[in-house]
């Protein structure tokens, strides 16, 4: 898929953990406010280049099944965080390659990047991963970090703790 987010679009990173739901909830809220549409993007890469020559045929899953995998895990989080009956505000793209790549590539132009991040603790600022500080030091668009609330997938709320803005 080539489509890239256009000026008004909310661009969340989905990557299955609650984090990305999360964020993808708030993202939602925050298009509803702003009239903008939601483009939940997931990135994925085959893993036949990282497993072990020796390792048995069985263990390698071929490309075809590992994108219909990264497929299921998308739609299964879209599904949680925001219900059954997705409006059409909201558009779900599976890229294949690095994570922080295509969700730059995705982000460009947009209203803004919305990222989950994992909190560990009470009191937790949380840490970002590596893909996350990869956006944060490239993105031309604001990057928002959305932590993991603690409800149940499908709950809906969430709130920004960080909003990292950049130059564009």
């Amino acid at each position: 898929m080539t489509a890239f987010a256009t000026g008004g679009d909310i661009v969340v990173g989905v990557d299955g953990s609650e984090a990305s739901a999360a964020a993808l909830r708030w993202a939602a809220e925050q298009a509803g406010a702003v009239h903008a549409e939601v483009v939940a993007v997931h990135a994925w890469e085959p893993t036949g280049p990282h497993i072990a020559p020796y390792a048995p045929v069985s263990a390698r899953p071929t490309a075809e099944a590992e994108r219909d995998e990264a497929a299921r895990l998308l739609a299964d989080t879209v599904r949680s965080a925001l219900g059954p009956r997705t409006g059409p505000g909201v558009r779900a793209e599976l890229v294949e390659g690095p994570a922080a790549r295509v969700l730059l590539d995705r982000a460009r132009g947009a209203r803004l990047l919305a990222l989950g991040r994992t909190l560990h603790g009470p009191g937790d600022e949380g840490a970002i991963g590596a893909v996350g500080r990869e956006c944060l030091r490239h993105a031309k668009v604001p990057v928002v970090e959305v932590p993991a609330t603690g409800r149940p997938a499908g709950a809906r709320g969430g709130r920004a703790h960080r909003v990292a803005g950049t130059a564009v």
